[in-house]
């Protein structure tokens, strides 16, 4: 509900001090009760979108009237990320085996050593431009069924929550580098500039770990948005 409000405030283009909706009017618009419309602003209040003055009503603050785009706090799948910049998406699977973990994998993803794996490497296109070159690794059991039977081109995130494993945080690092060599070479991805590689892990809501993520998204196309409060 909270997202349905912010949503509203940039709808409206309402800008700092402007009033926001009474309680009812939200409750009416939205077709929800009061409860959950109160809670909603709760949250927002809490997060320094709106301020509370007695009597009056709610008010947008001075950080809640900025519309950040693409938040690096809001998790998104690859396809989300570039569907919404307005790129029609496709996808070449580069390579996709099963194995055993690495030390690195299993610590990333709470597995024993030599638990088994999924691996998924693929380019992911913009309007036919590469964006993304991206590297997963799932835990063998949360992709049930042999892996030639599977369409690998699509959302990985969306494959996950069809079994149950629906990421909805990550914990991310991210960082300027060059694209491995190798990839270079290989996939012809040279001379493309500087790639910003963003490690992450995927969570589900129980905090069960489902993917491990090292993706490089172009930096000349590809950027990140925060939003920073005192």
């Amino acid at each position: 509900m909270h997202q349905q409000i912010s949503a509203l405030i940039a709808q409206l283009g309402l800008k700092p001090g402007d009033r926001l909706n009474t309680e009812s009017e939200l409750s009416e618009l939205f077709g929800v009760s009061r409860s959950t419309v109160r809670e909603a602003l709760r949250l927002l209040e809490q997060q320094g979108v709106v301020n509370a003055v007695q009597g009056q009503g709610r008010f947008i603050s001075a950080s809640g009237s900025l519309r950040v785009e693409r938040p690096m706090t809001k998790y998104e799948s690859i396809t989300e990320v570039l569907t919404g910049r307005g790129y029609a998406v496709t996808s070449a699977v580069l390579s996709i085996e099963e194995g055993t973990a690495t030390p690195e994998e299993a610590e990333a993803l709470e597995l024993e050593s030599d638990a088994p794996v999924i691996r998924l490497l693929r380019i992911r296109y913009g309007d036919d431009k590469p964006l993304v070159v991206s590297a997963n690794t799932m835990p063998r059991e949360t992709l049930p069924g042999p892996i030639d039977h599977r369409d690998w081109s699509g959302s990985l995130t969306a494959a996950l929550a069809a079994h149950g494993n629906r990421v909805t945080s990550a914990l991310a690092t991210i960082s300027a580098v060059e694209l491995p060599e190798e990839w270079q070479s290989r996939y012809s991805l040279g001379g493309l500039g500087p790639w910003l590689r963003v490690f992450e892990v995927g969570l589900t809501a129980t905090g069960r770990r489902v993917l491990y993520a090292l993706d490089y998204h172009l930096g000349s196309e590809i950027s990140f948005s925060v939003l920073r409060r005192s």
